[in-house]
């Protein structure tokens, strides 16, 4: 069965050009106008993962993110942009979005981010475990290393008795350094690990969730867990 997309776009030219890409890559879509019609086309038939432009009059894009959310619905969402500062991203993250695209966009792009999205929220199937390099030992099934605890089953995470509150993508980031405590990561392999395409070295994609997740890990006079190399990528350890 091909997969269901909500597009919502209140520009008629993109919302119909991105209607026929789609559709022409095998997802069956719905397109409205604004938020309104996308909060209604949800609850009365839920799709595989929405799309949905930041700048609708009425009910925008975040407030729709908003409101699902509030509303227990996990269901993945891609923003369309215009906003390029990073508050602008951030904006669309905290608001419960999986990810992001910024206007004028490749329509491969949204194709490749998409993909990503409906692997990542797929049921999880039995597989051997790809070989990692040294990190963390795993106590039980939760993952130890520079202060931070995870249980990638039940998807939670802490530092110290904190609870840390994550996104899809932030989970998986962390899961990520976590389980390659110490080493540095390159940024080609955090993309290809987390959304299976890279985006290339103009994007501020990861810096943006690097940023994102700095700000929920990081305490007052405790150390700094995510460092940068510059050049390279990143490396979660203490100090």
């Amino acid at each position: 069965m091909p997969h269901t997309v909500l597009l919502a776009e209140d520009d008629r030219a993109i919302r119909n050009a991105l209607e026929r890409a789609l559709t022409l890559e095998g997802y069956h879509v719905t397109a409205v106008a604004d938020g309104v019609e996308a909060l209604a086309q949800v609850h009365r038939s839920r799709p595989d993962v929405l799309v949905l432009d930041v700048m609708m009059p009425g009910i925008d894009g975040l407030q729709v993110c908003r409101v699902l959310r509030a509303e227990g619905d996990r269901t993945p969402v891609l923003i369309l942009t215009a906003l390029v500062e990073t508050a602008d991203r951030i904006a669309g993250l905290d608001a419960g979005a999986d990810d992001y695209v910024v206007k004028p966009f490749d329509v491969e792009e949204v194709f490749a981010r998409l993909r990503a999205l409906l692997r990542r929220a797929a049921p999880v199937t039995a597989e051997p475990e790809r070989p990692e390099a040294p990190g963390p030992a795993a106590s039980g099934r939760c993952l130890e290393a520079a202060g931070l605890r995870m249980d990638p089953q039940a998807r939670r995470a802490w530092r110290g008795d904190r609870e840390l509150e994550l996104t899809r993508t932030e989970f998986e980031l962390l899961e990520l350094l976590i389980r390659n405590a110490g080493v540095v990561l390159e940024h080609s392999t955090i993309y290809d690990r987390i959304w299976g395409y890279d985006f290339g070295p103009g994007s501020k994609n990861l810096a943006v969730y690097v940023g994102y997740l700095r700000r929920k890990l990081d305490e007052p006079g405790a150390p700094q867990l995510i460092h940068t190399v510059r050049g390279v990528g990143y490396v979660l350890r203490e100090g």
